[in-house]
């Protein structure tokens, strides 16, 4: 994997972090400021005087921006080929964008995190939530996995990467910078290492001993989803003695930590060799190879053969993929909400116990109980909400941004 972060030297700042006094300057649009005012973190397009001299900027250039009455409102990252035109960074518009500023800015994300977990697994930089518009940071002990899912952010990835080597002095940063949002911001897809060396899957170290592994090259996101950890902890507890069967098992998340939990027996389905290779290092791992097998199968088919082999399970796990990436996908995914829900229904015992999320931004909580409810009935199946989460506080959520609390997840007892 090839270097690509040209760190700049102690103070230095690169020409996307330009001082103050030399940023662009734009207006907003009488009234455009008002939102922004209110505390959300976004401008549109329509809310920006959009003339020739903002049109001609290179996505991603830090602009100071003024109110219509001249009022100075902040400084944001701005690309004129998107509808979300500018990101705040500070509502100052007098703001250095530099190193200093980054340190800051991670030294609260850690902070946080470090009252939460007592072992450096977590995301630690949750984006807009965490004041830095389009970034994550994953944190896989001594790996850090970085995604820059804008234009702006990614100008500003050497003062990132500056600032977490001081903070929390990793032996390799990786750029998973391959999210469909960078194909919207007009910016390239790519993954490399921005330092050090990251040959084998990383092992992750979650609660009561559980070791799981991250492909953070190769797998889906950074490479684990730690924005289900509590939600794991919590189907684990209600694993002990049941037969468990794990939808979308992916690398074994649900699956390991249901059969760390004592469950009976565990089987997992997917798809994706790779994921179900490493499935099967976690559970060896983590003692529990013979409690845990692994199947690969395309899972409405698997989960509609298993049912119609009278097979029943006490406790039916899916956690799939987003269904939708886009606000004209709702419908298909609601429709395939409901029909994942029949199946997994259908595959558990009476008294069971049935979780299932979605990770669909564009997908509200309501809408997504509703197709739940649906595809229960539509299996003849009646039961209650036992437990509604979200993602664990290492994915806090921006007030003013509900698109940040994307992840929803029901826990129910079936009849």
């Amino acid at each position: 994997m090839s270097v690509i972060a040209t760190l700049p030297a102690a103070g230095e700042s690169p020409a996307a972090a330009a001082d103050a006094a030399g940023r662009p300057v734009l207006h907003l649009q009488p009234g455009g400021h008002r939102r922004g005012e209110a505390g959300h973190p976004w401008i549109y397009s329509n809310e920006i005087v959009m003339d020739a001299a903002a049109k001609a900027l290179p996505a991603g250039t830090l602009v100071t921006l003024r109110r219509a009455d001249e009022r100075p409102f902040g400084v944001a990252m701005f690309n004129p080929h998107t509808l979300i035109a500018a990101r705040l960074l500070d509502r100052d518009a007098g703001r250095e964008i530099n190193r200093r500023f980054f340190a800051r800015r991670l030294e609260r994300a850690l902070h946080i995190r470090e009252r939460l977990y007592d072992r450096p697994f977590y995301r630690l930089v949750h984006a807009e939530a965490d004041g830095l518009p389009g970034l994550v940071v994953d944190r896989f002990g001594p790996v850090l996995v970085v995604q820059a899912n804008t234009a702006g952010m990614g100008r500003l990835t050497p003062l990132v990467v500056a600032a977490l080597r001081d903070l929390v002095q990793p032996e390799a940063i990786v750029f998973r910078n391959d999210s469909p949002a960078r194909t919207l911001e007009g910016i390239e897809l790519e993954t490399t290492i921005a330092f050090g060396a990251v040959d084998a899957p990383v092992p992750v170290e979650e609660a009561n001993g559980t070791v799981f592994l991250a492909d953070v090259l190769g797998g889906q996101k950074t490479g684990w989803f730690f924005d289900q950890r509590d939600n794991r902890a919590f189907v684990a507890q209600l694993a002990r003695g049941l037969r468990v069967l794990d939808l979308y098992c992916y690398s074994g998340g649900f699956a390991v930590g249901a059969a760390r939990g004592g469950a009976a027996s565990v089987l997992g389905i997917e798809r994706s060799e790779p994921a179900l290779a490493l499935a099967g290092e976690a559970a060896r791992r983590s003692g529990v190879v013979d409690t845990c097998e692994f199947r690969r199968a395309e899972v409405f088919a698997e989960a509609a053969a298993l049912a119609g082999r009278g097979e029943r399970f006490d406790i039916v796990i899916a956690d799939p993929p987003a269904f939708a990436r886009s606000k004209k996908d709702v419908g298909a995914a609601l429709r395939g909400y409901r029909k994942l829900a029949r199946l997994a229904a259908q595959a558990t015992a009476p008294g069971g116990f049935l979780f299932i999320a979605s990770c669909s931004h564009n997908v509200g909580i309501a809408e997504f109980t509703e197709a739940v409810r649906h595809g229960l009935a539509d299996a003849g199946r009646a039961g209650r909400i036992l437990r509604s989460a979200g993602a664990g506080a290492d994915h806090p959520v921006h007030p003013a941004l509900p698109e940040t609390a994307y992840l929803k997840a029901l826990t129910l007892a079936l009849d």
